[in-house]
């Protein structure tokens, strides 16, 4: 159904599209075009631990973006993992399946025991989305994103 493939420079145009107040209403709002830009490039940097992917469809298309990442949680590295689905492509399943080989990729990495996931509290769909992929709940808390505003978001574990 998806293959992940590693971002290009190529792929700018999936953040721009991602930049909206729909894409971004549960993370603080649109980012400036220099955030943006800054973004680019360390989603191209692949001298960083972890991946960001493209989530591409059997027939080619670009359907959004996925990735994994280092983050501190409790004293413990983890992986921590975020999604974007352009709203085309929203509710066909598609982030379930991209969950999954971004686990499957983490994994291999061989490097830390979980995935995480930090939705908002009130991100319904990213919260159940988190469920079906086989996250276990451990529980609210306060997280920063992005830099100075901070929201109280659910984390969510998937043993790897």
């Amino acid at each position: 159904m998806v293959r992940l493939t590693r971002w290009t420079e190529d792929d700018f145009w999936l953040l721009e599209a991602c930049n909206t107040e729909e894409m971004t209403a549960f993370l603080g709002g649109p980012e400036s075009a220099e955030k943006v830009k800054d973004r680019q490039r360390r989603y191209f940097d692949q001298s960083m631990p972890g991946q960001m992917s493209v989530i591409v469809l059997d027939g080619g298309e670009k359907a959004g973006s996925i990735g994994y990442w280092e983050h501190t949680e409790g004293g413990e590295t983890v992986w921590e993992t975020g999604w974007a689905i352009l709203p085309a492509y929203q509710g066909r399943g598609i982030a379930s399946a991209a969950i999954a080989e971004v686990a499957k990729a983490a994994a291999a990495e061989g490097t830390h025991r979980r995935l995480h996931a930090y939705p908002r509290v009130d991100n319904t769909a990213s919260n159940a989305l988190c469920r079906k992929a086989g996250f276990t709940l451990l529980g609210p808390r306060q997280f920063e994103y992005p830099k100075g505003h901070w929201m109280t978001c659910n984390d969510w574990a998937l043993e790897l």
